[in-house]
């Protein structure tokens, strides 16, 4: 008995007012149609997914953002007749898949939307009866190994027994633009992942430093982009790359060596926000972790931040590495960031962690800073 549709759900989703909840609605219906090729209603907090290939919807429903769990499942009419036939072919599939025989501890759990001729606990029962009446499976309520789900909407009745996690947040695309200052490291792509995964369409700048890192950094930048990408249906990434080896230089050679971590991020934010104002984004996103890092001290993020026009989103900031690392796993970017591309090369021996403010807005000015982020700017590769 192959399943007819796929039920997916929403969570916080829900809890929108009501012309909101039908723009997210729209959208994550619009997320799931650019991901597979399918019919997609949502009804009653409810979404039904009808695909052309159940495999390839099963699997690609694990990366649209805004769905919290589906499960593929059969349909029948909200009648006694239909119901004992469904579940009696459904109990079929099961013992054919090991999952049900007469050892089994099972548990019917019914939901029920609409007037009906019966409650949600009658309508259980009867199908346990059914269950018990052709495998005789034991009835456990408390601690079931399986669990028959039905759920009774109106005129239509859907059983299925899996609940596939989905990533949940908010439908991609729900909470305008950002611009990600995505590099080739673990960290960034986590944070890009976390802020999409709360509805943020996102573009990817990469901040080129050759010579001071290799190639291989770009292509891993590609490479990690693509990988995010998997989960962007209907908001694909866009990249962007500006060129940013004779600002770096200017920084090793014009300011206090001590200092290049500290000007590198300052006019990364700097280009990073000029980009979104031009886009018309509403944010920088960064992989910032607390202490983690030279450029990410409380002092440091201060004096790299001190003058920017756009706010600045560090979802990481109070995870450790071990967290990210879990997380870059799970998305599929980890090996991605893990391949050696020799690192950044202006890296100073003795970096600033407790920078001076007053100091760094001197430096700034003396070494001219906003001119050469202007030149770097142009160099933006669409």
């Amino acid at each position: 008995m192959k399943p007819d549709l796929i039920i997916a759900r929403y969570g916080e989703v829900g809890l929108k007012s009501n012309r909101v909840r039908k723009r997210f609605e729209n959208r994550l219906k619009n997320n799931i149609k650019a991901s597979i090729d399918a019919d997609v209603n949502i009804n009653q907090a409810r979404i039904y997914i009808f695909p052309k290939d159940f495999d390839d919807a099963i699997e690609k429903l694990k990366r649209v953002f805004g769905i919290v769990s589906y499960s593929p499942a059969v349909s029948a009419k909200s009648t006694f007749d239909d119901v004992e036939r469904a579940v009696s072919e459904y109990a079929d599939k099961l013992h054919e898949m090991g999952l049900l025989d007469e050892n089994t501890k099972f548990a019917i759990s019914c939901r029920r939307v609409g007037k009906h001729e019966f409650s949600s606990q009658e309508m259980a029962a009867f199908a346990g009866a059914v269950v018990v009446g052709k495998y005789s499976s034991s009835v456990d309520l408390t601690n079931p190994e399986l669990t028959i789900y039905l759920e009774v909407r109106e005129e239509d009745t859907y059983i299925f027994h899996e609940k596939i996690e989905g990533p949940g947040g908010l439908p991609l695309g729900t909470q305008g633009k950002v611009v990600s200052l995505l590099s080739s490291g673990i960290d960034s792509p986590v944070a890009t992942y976390l802020m999409m995964k709360r509805g943020c369409q996102v573009i990817a700048l990469y901040c080129d430093n050759q010579p001071y890192t290799s190639s291989d950094a770009l292509k891993n930048f590609e490479d990690l982009v693509d990988q995010l990408n998997l989960y962007a249906s209907g908001a694909p990434i866009k990249k962007r790359v500006v060129k940013y080896g004779d600002y770096l230089s200017m920084c090793k050679s014009e300011a206090p060596d001590k200092m290049t971590c500290i000007l590198c991020k300052s006019g990364m934010y700097k280009l990073a926000g000029k980009l979104a104002q031009k886009i018309h984004a509403d944010a920088v996103i960064d992989g910032s972790s607390l202490g983690q890092v030279a450029s990410q001290t409380l002092p440091n993020i201060l004096a790299t931040r001190e003058d920017l026009d756009v706010p600045v989103l560090s979802p990481l900031i109070g995870l450790d590495k071990v967290e990210i690392s879990k997380i870059a796993e799970k998305i599929g970017t980890y090996e991605i960031s893990k391949r050696d591309d020799g690192g950044c090369k202006a890296v100073p021996k003795y970096p600033e962690t407790n920078a001076d403010l007053e100091l760094v807005k001197k430096v700034k000015n003396d070494i001219g800073q906003d001119e050469k982020l202007k030149e770097a700017f142009e160099t933006i590769e669409y």
